[in-house]
């Protein structure tokens, strides 16, 4: 009984994270498996006949329940289980633990699969699983989020570095969000469901995929570059701008309904006002990075993090520009803001997630990565597949706009979006084909018999 307690929740330290990892990576291909397929069928109505699991509104939840909740989210875990105990020098409080919630997280997401696939959803924008599923959410978030703190109460050091703080800050908002924003726990009738629905689902990336994908960027650039953290000052004015602007900006989702002007107003000033802490956020990772850019030639890994803080920079550009009004009504409801959302999930969120995954596997599992040709090949085939998508989907959007803003019927100009989606298309099978390839060198990095030693690596610099 003792083996089996240990083979399925095993102690070993690092396990969970190792764990988490793997089951990220493996649910990362179903999910942009699954969003491949579906803009397929955007290119190609008729591609599927009679298969209602394989429609494209069902297609789609599960692909954005796949990325969000299996792939990034379980890999954000990962990455906390990992950093967190290098943060405090001590060990995870319980790998059994962290091992529990891992198996709980993936039933999850075999329920998901289940549920999603056959059109059993709740509704609302990024919380489509039901009763149940959004119930072992809760708890597995719960359990996480008591792993981290009882690793940070037994910290070895005094002070909390940047990242503890993003990660702590996540750990308490995004429990309290994801309830709020399921149907299970907390239902409104008319416009006060909307409200509440876009409240969670933008806060799902403001307080979750933002601030544990940022509390990430602080962990790895100073590793990375083997420089000190350019100001601590200017990474708790980003961490507490971020805490005061982000909340009420949901409603910007939603300007062209009858909610209220003052809910309105507030959405449309904290979008702008978010420019503050990201603007903080990025110089401090520039300023780290000053006099090491060249080192991106050569580190593959630093690549995919630099990569991710333009990308972060361009989307939090693009975002406060469309929440205000007249540039929301023009691009609402277009493949604008589709182009928009995967700017920012993909772009820099995936990104950095995958920078992490290349920092941490090599310590975890004593092995050197498999082969650094697939890693390049992963990043060209991520970095190029991503542009060409996010290009057509944001000229799509304007062609859209332009019918709409012109008074044109929709036959006449939607056909002249075709070619759009067929580069989206070719841009899918591009990231999903990288993805393949990330996902195999992870597999033969992990199962290699032989193990090497770690050096050059395993450097840490003080922060």
């Amino acid at each position: 009984m003792s083996g089996l307690l240990d083979k399925f929740l095993s102690n070993e330290e690092g396990s969970a994270s190792r764990n988490f990892l793997v089951s990220a990576m493996w649910w990362s291909l179903f999910g942009m498996g699954a969003g491949l397929f579906a803009s397929m069928e955007f290119y190609n109505p008729d591609l599927v006949h009679n298969i209602p699991q394989f429609s494209m509104p069902h297609l789609r939840m599960w692909h954005v329940n796949a990325v969000t909740i299996g792939w990034l989210s379980m890999g954000y875990i990962a990455s906390m289980f990992h950093m967190v105990p290098t943060l405090c020098k001590n060990k995870l409080f319980s790998e059994r633990l962290g091992n529990f919630t891992m198996w709980a997280w993936n039933l999850l997401m075999i329920g998901a699969f289940c549920t999603l696939l056959n059109g059993n959803t709740e509704g609302r924008e990024y919380a489509e699983l039901g009763a149940i599923l959004d119930c072992m959410a809760a708890v597995a978030l719960c359990t996480v989020t008591f792993n981290v703190l009882m690793t940070v109460a037994h910290r070895r050091v005094k002070k909390l570095y940047v990242s503890l703080w993003y990660f702590l800050g996540s750990l308490f908002w995004f429990p309290l969000v994801y309830i709020i924003g399921q149907r299970t726990f907390v239902f409104l009738p008319g416009l006060n469901d909307a409200i509440i629905g876009w409240f969670y689902g933008h806060n799902i990336l403001g307080m979750w995929f933002t601030t544990v994908g940022v509390g990430i960027m602080y962990y790895l650039i100073p590793r990375y570059t083997q420089a000190p953290l350019y100001s601590h000052g200017l990474s708790m004015l980003g961490f507490w701008g971020i805490a005061l602007f982000y909340a009420p900006t949901g409603t910007h989702h939603i300007l062209q309904s009858p909610v209220p002007e003052w809910l309105k107003a507030i959405a449309v000033i904290s979008s702008i006002f978010l420019l503050v802490p990201v603007f903080t956020v990025l110089t401090n990772f520039f300023m780290t990075m000053k006099g090491k850019w060249g080192q991106g030639a050569d580190d593959l890994p630093l690549r995919f993090a630099m990569t991710s803080a333009l990308f972060y920079l361009m989307t939090c550009l693009q975002g406060p520009f469309q929440a205000t009004r007249w540039i929301n009504w023009y691009i609402h409801f277009t493949q604008w803001v589709v182009g928009h959302a995967h700017a920012a999930l993909l772009g820099a969120f995936s990104f950095i997630l995958t920078s992490a995954v290349y920092y941490m596997l090599p310590r975890l599992t004593g092995r050197e990565w498999h082969s650094m040709g697939l890693v390049r090949g992963h990043y060209w085939l991520k970095f190029i597949g991503f542009l060409i998508m996010y290009f057509s989907l944001t000229v799509a959007g304007l062609v859209q706009s332009a019918g709409w803003a012109m008074g044109f019927p929709v036959d006449q100009w939607s056909n002249t979006l075709y070619p759009y989606w067929f580069v989206r298309a070719i841009s899918g099978i591009m990231i999903v084909t990288g993805q393949a390839l990330f996902c195999y060198n992870a597999f033969r990095t992990i199962y290699t018999p032989k193990a090497v030693e770690v050096t050059a690596k395993t450097r840490e610099v003080k922060v």
